[in-house]
């Protein structure tokens, strides 16, 4: 790694500590510790399959508490681009310089407005229903969030190598207990117990194009909702609410692009582990989909969930409008006029999968 590339990465890096030094503490602690983990194999370059030094890890994690008790009221530092400085969240000038290189990079917030960044090598670009598709392999720098997919100012940035990250963490939440699950049923598909490697390979290049699709999904739904969306999330940010907002958008992109396209090309191992994920908010809002799910499991037909995609694809359209009139009805006080919208949607009797029964992390 040359110099000019060392100095990019180590300011990335730094600006990812720095994040994560405000945020990464907020998890509940087995999902901390489990994160944690992970980001000890990826930045000393464990395989997956390798069994990780308990020692050396908790001496990483004292030392990695310590820095970032350093870090917490830093503030961000430029990315330094050929003999120029850039904010950290302008990343499309950034990317001019950086992709004809062979390297991508992001620099913008997520849930909950987390800070998060990311230098990565260019695996491939392609174009996809009118959006530019960046998939990137390789990570120089990441922070503890790590998403593996996210909108970057109108392209799709996919990062391959936390998606595979994030296989193994849910593939190893299932092993502790190893329940008849839609997980155990996607985990089928790949044959794990004959090369565990291969297998997540095989896994990451299929959850790849979920991925894009639920993505081309967000595009899509960001045409029909507009900037005003954005004004939404920031009313309700850090609320209930604005969990809600988040899986009623997230229902509607996979109602137009994500679901139906996997069902159109028969993908029963993504779809799986669709529904393996399929928890929280978005089931609370939507359970009648879990129940299509399930029906499909005992009866072997999709029509049920064929059914139910479409129909959610036209109400969380019209569920979103109606977020939209509500924020412009109460601004800042429309939190509450949204909790109560979503409350009261229809429920099934159905309960979702018991989750991890943790604890939230008490913040240092």
């Amino acid at each position: 790694m040359d110099k000019t590339l060392q100095a990019l990465r180590a300011a990335v890096q730094h600006n990812c500590n720095i994040s994560d030094a405000a945020h990464a503490r907020g998890h509940t602690l087995c999902t901390y510790l489990l994160k944690m983990r992970e980001y000890y194999r990826w930045e000393k370059g464990y395989p997956f399959s390798a069994s990780l030094p308990k020692s050396e890890l908790g001496d990483w994690l004292d030392q990695r508490e310590q820095l970032w008790e350093g870090l917490e009221s830093a503030a961000f530092v430029p990315v330094p681009v050929e003999n120029r400085e850039y904010s950290p969240f302008d990343s499309d000038p950034v990317n001019q310089t950086l992709l004809p290189q062979g390297m991508v990079y992001h620099g913008g917030y997520g849930s909950h407005l987390t800070p998060h960044f990311f230098l990565g090598a260019l695996l491939r670009s392609e174009q996809r229903a009118g959006f530019k598709v960046l998939i990137a392999g390789r990570e120089f720098a990441r922070d503890l969030g790590a998403p593996p997919a996210m909108m970057l100012n109108g392209a799709i940035l996919v990062r391959r190598e936390s998606l595979r990250r994030l296989l193994w963490e849910r593939i190893e939440e299932w092993q502790w207990r190893k329940q008849e699950t839609a997980m155990a049923r996607a985990l089928a598909h790949y044959r794990f117990e004959l090369n565990p490697d291969q297998a997540l390979d095989r896994m990451a290049d299929n959850e790849t194009e979920a991925v894009i699709l639920h993505e081309l999904g967000e595009g899509m739904a960001g045409e029909i909702l507009g900037d005003e969306w954005n004004d939404l999330l920031l009313a309700t940010s850090g609320t209930k609410a604005e969990l809600m907002v988040r899986a009623v958008r997230d229902h509607l992109a996979d109602g137009l692009s994500t679901l139906p396209a996997l069902l159109e090309n028969g993908n029963t191992a993504s779809l799986h582990f669709y529904f393996a994920n399929f928890k929280g908010m978005r089931h609370e809002l939507f359970p009648q989909l879990h129940d299509a799910y399930r029906h499909w499991n005992e009866h072997g037909k999709t029509n049920l969930l064929a059914d139910e995609v479409e129909r959610g694809a036209t109400l969380w359209q019209e569920t979103a409008a109606h977020l939209l009139a509500l924020h412009r009805r109460h601004g800042k006080e429309s939190k509450s006029h949204i909790e109560k919208a979503l409350e009261h949607l229809p429920k099934s009797r159905q309960k979702p999968e018991q989750p991890c029964a943790c604890t939230p992390r008490p913040k240092r």
